[in-house]
């Protein structure tokens, strides 16, 4: 790579300061703060731009990688920023002068990386380049909020966090498969079903066989994903081969004489050994010269061998037997048996809403869908429950709510219809303590009738919508169920929040603007978790008084041990991301939903820093175990937007909690 003399007079690279314009490209990455992702990323724009050059930036965070650089943004760039803490792809950099870096000198000055990447040395990535598809993919590795398990990183509660959220990453994953192919299938049925000795049945030849035969790819596909993904949260983008042919494998029995496979468990076993098999794999030394080639060709074609024929020979037949004895006994339950099982189905299905908890009962049902449809018409029956009893409560006791809140009711309705559960999320977020409680006593009453009345659905999706597409027997005691389960979660809202007094914080602020712009955070972030100034002075101090705000926000169900977590997150590495903001944050159970607090301080705390800047803007954010990644998208936005100087001042001038309000609801 050539370029004009530098004022040694030598020919470089790339040039900062004086010079034709630089075509720049980077990547951000940090495996604890996601906010130093995103603000290094805003540093580096902001510092190519006033230095007169252009720079493509590649964020890898823990919701995923965005603004993927392009072959041809590499091939035309003249270098190459690493800002990261965390290990970062080289490979598709080979020949670009690469400069590698910690993300916090991203944000502490972005200006002297463009001015020295020029004297970097050129990346070859033949000499040593670290191993495809570790960092490109990010998957879970850089998880914002790790588990507070006590113990050492390794120990059984860390490993028991990093496999759950494995399982979580490939439920994510199948979804859109399990609910595209449902409903094809459904209205398949619906509209082109004619009544057969087993039921209904799909012409063969007729356009709507087509539409059905495409349902059933979406679910063939829908174990392998599950597998793969599984797979690929452990161990990157090298065990989605082996991930996925294994989930193939449990998917059809075939090969190990089971007529009905492995299912979902089997599923799930090949997914985590696709994932710990390509680890073990990686460990072994090789030469240099292999090396390139071990994750494209050696490590997918070794351990989908490995791992194919292991499960074929050995575990295949068992985990098949152990699958048909859990089929075979869900099917024989009846009268009270079925009845406990639909009520902690329903419980799950409705206490986070789509989060790990919903997913794993989903799954549950999803994955017995074809051998006891009883389960999954249980499911069906409790996911519209919270948000058409949600809605049902704004129009029962409008008075109760806010403006937002009543509007939001309404498309609860639709969504419930349809069977999105998280539509009740605005409302759980609002008041946490009186929403999820109603929704569980709902969500419990629709599972036990469906379960005692044995209604099935042969879908795996829920809402009034299957039943009208024909997926559901039993329609009649369906609706019972689903009407039932809605008028018990609405008249709990109510009496709750009636019980409780005003929820929604000061009446000065109830008509406000949604607090921080509603589809960003959700409305977690309220007047009652704002706090105009703090008085504490020094970190500690401030870390217990935004625990204080959080708890104020009823979602917070052991104080002390939110604050344990909170200094615990800042032990491990602090939260204070320059520019005078800090992100202090946790995940823990000492909370029962997501929770978001604001506050300011007027001569600022020392929250350690890169820049040194004392913080004056501070949001605390505290997450459930478990939790899905909503929260890290709400950190990565806040993270953006503190990068405006514009914004930060106003934060810093709003004279009270309504006007904070008003300028947090520029997040949209």
């Amino acid at each position: 790579m050539t370029g004009p003399a530098d004022s040694s007079g030598e020919t470089t690279g790339c040039h900062g300061g004086d010079g034709p314009p630089l075509r720049l490209v980077a990547v951000t990455a940090c495996p604890t703060g996601i906010a130093h992702t995103y603000m290094a990323a805003e540093k580096l724009v902001q510092a190519a731009e006033e230095l007169g050059h252009r720079v493509s930036v590649e964020t890898q965070g823990s919701i995923g990688v965005e603004n993927v650089l392009a072959a041809e943004e590499i091939a035309a760039a003249d270098g190459v920023i690493v800002a990261a803490d965390k290990d970062v792809d080289l490979t598709r950099f080979d020949g670009k002068r690469v400069l590698v870096t910690g993300v916090a000198e991203g944000i502490r000055d972005p200006g002297r990386l463009i001015r020295e990447v020029r004297d970097a040395p050129v990346h070859r990535a033949a000499g040593g380049a670290r191993e495809a598809g570790r960092g490109a993919g990010a998957g879970l590795a850089g998880i914002a909020f790790p588990p507070f398990t006590g113990g050492a990183a390794g120990s059984g509660g860390a490993a028991g966090a990093v496999g759950y959220r494995a399982l979580m990453n490939g439920v994510s994953y199948m979804i859109p498969f399990v609910v595209t192919g449902g409903l094809l299938i459904a209205v398949s049925l619906a509209l082109g079903g004619r009544a057969g000795p087993h039921g209904l049945e799909v012409p063969a030849g007729s356009f709507w066989e087509h539409v059905h035969r495409i349902g059933e790819i979406g679910f063939a596909l829908m174990l392998p994903v599950l597998s793969g993904y599984i797979a690929f949260a452990l161990a990157d983008r090298p065990a989605l081969v082996p991930g996925m042919v294994g989930g193939w494998l449990a998917n059809d029995g075939t090969l190990y004489g089971s007529p009905s496979g492995a299912g979902f468990l089997g599923a799930i076993v090949t997914g985590f050994l696709a994932g710990w098999l390509v680890l073990a794999i990686r460990r072994v030394p090789v030469r240099r010269l292999v090396r390139p080639v071990m994750p494209v060709i050696v490590i997918p074609v070794l351990a989908t061998s490995v791992l194919g024929l292991f499960f074929v020979y050995a575990l295949g037949r068992p985990v098949a037997w152990v699958f048909d004895r859990l089929t075979d006994g869900l099917a024989g339950l009846s009268g009270a048996g079925a009845a406990v099982l639909g009520v902690l189905l329903g419980l799950m299905i409705t206490f986070d809403m789509g989060g790990p908890v919903n997913k794993t009962a989903f799954l549950f049902g999803a994955g017995l869908v074809t051998h006891s449809p009883e389960v999954m018409g249980i499911c069906a029956a409790a996911i519209p429950v919270p948000p058409l009893g949600q809605g049902l409560a704004t129009l029962l006791r409008r008075g109760l709510f806010r403006a937002q809140e009543r509007e939001a009711g309404s498309a609860a309705l639709v969504m419930g219809f349809f069977g999105i559960t998280e539509g009740a999320i605005p409302f759980a977020a609002a008041r946490p303590a009186r929403v999820i409680p109603a929704n569980m006593l709902g969500g419990a009453v629709a599972g036990a009738i469906a379960g005692l009345a044995a209604v099935t659905d042969a879908v795996p999706h829920g809402g009034p919508v299957v039943a009208l597409l024909g997926a559901v027997g039993g329609v009649p005691m369906f609706f019972v169920a689903v009407a039932i389960g809605t008028v018990v979660t609405a008249l709990a809202t109510v009496s709750l929040m009636a019980s409780g007094g005003e929820p929604a914080g000061p009446r000065g602020a109830a008509e406000a603007p949604s607090p921080v712009g509603g589809e960003v955070l959700g409305g977690r972030l309220t007047g009652r978790t704002v706090r105009p100034w703090l008085a504490a002075r020094r970190k500690e101090e401030a870390v217990r008084e935004l625990a204080e705000l959080l708890a104020a926000g009823g979602a917070v169900s052991d104080g002390d041990a939110l604050v344990a977590a909170l200094l615990a997150r800042e032990a491990q590495g602090g939260t204070g991301a320059g520019e005078s903001v800090a992100f202090p944050h946790a995940r823990t159970g000492a909370v029962t939903a997501p929770a978001v607090a604001f506050a300011r301080s007027s001569e600022g705390v020392d929250w350690g820093a890169a820049d040194g800047v004392p913080a004056r803007l501070l949001f605390a954010v505290a997450v459930p175990e478990g939790a899905d990644d909503e929260h890290l998208r709400v950190l990565a936005v806040l993270a953006r937007r503190l990068m405006d100087p514009g914004f930060r001042a106003r934060l810093l001038a709003a004279p009270d909690t309504p006007a904070i309000l008003r300028v947090l609801g520029e997040l949209r």
